[in-house]
């Protein structure tokens, strides 16, 4: 186990790298006993430093959700970490300027209604205490080198989070097979993925169930009004300066973007 000191100068170094756009090599390459324990402590050492700048937590995100990413990464779980509210684009540019080399993907997001606490929460539970889906396409920009990381590594970085667009249809979950909501990703008019909704671990609401029992295990819960990003429907895929991005929900709208300089 690393110290909190080492973690918070690990924290830090991830924080500049954000800030200043500049990748690093991955902590495993001089830690290489850093564990997933160790990564979500200078996760935590993240959220602390931004709390300290000013900065507040917009959502939660689920990341690795895709049983192939989780076999690709040798993970019998997903890993979690949060966005903050500076994350959040309220126009439809993204600017290129402010990132390392961010790639788009896209999902569905959960507005919960009521407090969620595990252990043993289930999918069907996470439904009945959802007030709204929203659509979501999530930007991460790993601060890594060539995105070359351990599963320790990323989850230290914050699960890659940079940028993020919700989309303004709000529908009751209740009213959609969530599991069978498709969504296409283009850019540039071209079709670069497509997908349903039970590629996020069988059905989105699985996702939110598997991060209240993963809280759970450090004392922590979901609360009423939070926003939680439920993982990639679709693959991650490059941005340029220049690209036109447009993603198509089934029943939940559609989001758009351009990337600037």
């Amino acid at each position: 186990m690393l110290s909190d000191q080492i973690n918070r100068t690990l924290a830090e170094k991830l924080i500049d790298a954000e800030v200043n756009k500049h990748e690093v090599i991955k902590l495993t390459a001089e830690y290489p006993e850093l564990s997933i324990e160790d990564g979500y402590r200078i996760q935590d050492e993240i959220v602390a430093i931004k709390a300290e700048q000013g900065y507040q937590v917009f959502a939660m995100k689920m990341g690795f959700t895709s049983m192939a990413k989780m076999k690709q990464m040798n993970v019998d779980e997903p890993i979690y970490g949060y966005i903050f509210d500076y994350m959040a684009v309220d126009r439809g540019e993204l600017s290129l300027s402010e990132l390392i080399h961010p790639k788009v993907e896209a999902e569905i997001a959960f507005i919960l209604g009521k407090d969620i606490e595990g252990p043993g929460i289930t999918g069907a539970q996470v439904l009945a205490a959802t007030d709204y889906v929203v659509p979501a396409l999530e930007i991460i920009d790993s601060r890594y080198q060539n995105f070359q990381f351990t599963l320790p590594d990323v989850i230290a970085d914050n699960t890659s989070s940079s940028r993020v667009f919700v989309g303004s249809t709000m529908r009751n979950p209740l009213e959609l097979d969530l599991d069978l909501v498709g969504v296409t990703l283009s850019i540039n008019g071209e079709m670069k993925d497509l997908g349903a909704g039970a590629a996020v671990l069988g059905h989105p609401a699985n996702s939110v169930a598997m991060l209240a029992n993963m809280l759970a295990r450090r004392g922590r819960k979901l609360k009423a009004g939070q926003l939680i990003l439920t993982g990639g429907i679709t693959g991650a895929h490059q941005l340029y300066e220049g690209d036109v991005v447009s993603a198509k929900w089934d029943g939940l709208g559609s989001i758009d973007f351009t990337v600037k300089a």
